[in-house]
């Protein structure tokens, strides 16, 4: 299933380069945060943040705060974990204050469709975007975007791509957020 669904991302990425662009986009994916094992509801979606999820994001969200790397908006997967997360980041970002918002798109949940989504943010002129998800959708959708990669994303991990105007994707910094240290890329 999985060579499957990566197939699919890579074939639309080939069939749609991304649109020329004379600015960048500041793409950062985001896996989220450690979650309960069940939810109250007995649903895998409800599954909400542990207290040191909670945390964990928290430490994420002020590292990338403090290396002048708050994004512009946040999007999420409509799992209460991934919404968490995207809160947590939006708070402690100040999103708000710098006039960005939080979205919630479907495209973003387990098997769905991010590719598409990601081939519009430069047309749409969104400039520094994170999306919150999933494994393993997020390392598919990466692999797609870089034409491979071998990272798999612990939970609240960051992964940051630059969207040129030659349409190709430049892996910028992986963010551990464990240790919180980023780990840079040279162009």
């Amino acid at each position: 299933m999985a060579l499957h669904l990566n197939a699919r991302i890579i074939k639309v990425f080939s069939e749609h380069p991304l649109p020329n662009e004379t600015d960048h986009v500041k793409l950062y994916l985001m896996r989220h945060g450690p979650a309960e094992d069940r939810a109250d509801s007995g649903l895998d979606s409800d599954r909400p943040l542990t207290p040191a999820g909670r945390e964990r994001v928290r430490l994420v969200a002020k590292a990338l705060l403090d290396a002048d790397e708050g994004p512009a908006q946040v999007v999420s997967s409509p799992l209460v974990r991934a919404v968490q997360t995207a809160e947590i980041v939006a708070i402690k970002t100040k999103l708000g204050a710098r006039g960005g918002a939080v979205e919630v798109r479907r495209e973003l949940s387990p098997g769905g469709e991010a590719a598409p989504f990601v081939r519009r943010l430069p047309s749409e002129g969104r400039k520094r975007i994170l999306l919150v998800g999933h494994e393993p959708d997020l390392s598919e959708l990466l692999s797609a975007l870089l034409g491979s990669s071998d990272k798999a994303f612990d939970k609240a991990m960051v992964v940051s791509l630059q969207l040129s105007e030659t349409g190709r994707p430049r892996l910028r910094f992986v963010l551990d957020p464990k240790t919180l240290q980023f780990e840079t890329f040279d162009a």
